[in-house]
């Protein structure tokens, strides 16, 4: 991980000085989680309230870029090896494919359902295939989101 250095002008002499990042580090660590876990929150709640998977997916994309500006990018691209396009490209076929799968049943396109699941601690929760819809809408926003910052960041 390579630190940016600053040049300032001692009198006649030009100094290099490291920055130090290592408190912006340090909480950028917390905050992504807090980041991370609100992100869940409004993708789970999208079909209840206001929220969803466009929501959901800006702010964990906003958790991600604030790595890349804590960190430099290198080092979040090792430690989050995914190309972003594809992520994108994915998100949009579980979209579309949500909305075909309807067409399968012969009811009009993007025609959703649900039922009730019994899941072992929580009991019985309710699933919806909006659910798979939003996640698709999810991908597509983290992938492009993404994808767009870390292209400006290759200008710079």
């Amino acid at each position: 991980m390579s630190t940016p250095l600053l040049s300032i002008r001692l009198g006649k002499e030009k100094k290099k000085l490291k920055i130090n990042d290592v408190i912006l580090q340090t909480v950028t660590k917390v905050v992504v989680f807090i980041i991370l876990t609100l992100a869940i929150y409004l993708f789970l709640s999208g079909h209840h309230s206001p929220g969803g998977g466009f929501i959901g997916g800006l702010v964990l994309a906003s958790a991600i870029v604030l790595l890349c500006l804590a960190f430099d990018i290198e080092t979040i691209q090792k430690g989050i090896p995914f190309d972003f396009k594809k992520i994108a490209a994915l998100g949009a076929f579980i979209a579309v494919g949500t909305g075909v799968g309807s067409l399968f049943f012969k009811v009009p396109f993007l025609t959703q359902t649900h039922t009730y699941v019994e899941v072992p601690v929580l009991g019985k929760i309710s699933f919806a295939t909006v659910t798979l819809f939003e996640l698709g809408v999810a991908l597509v926003v983290v992938g492009v989101v993404v994808t767009i910052i870390l292209s400006i960041s290759e200008d710079v």
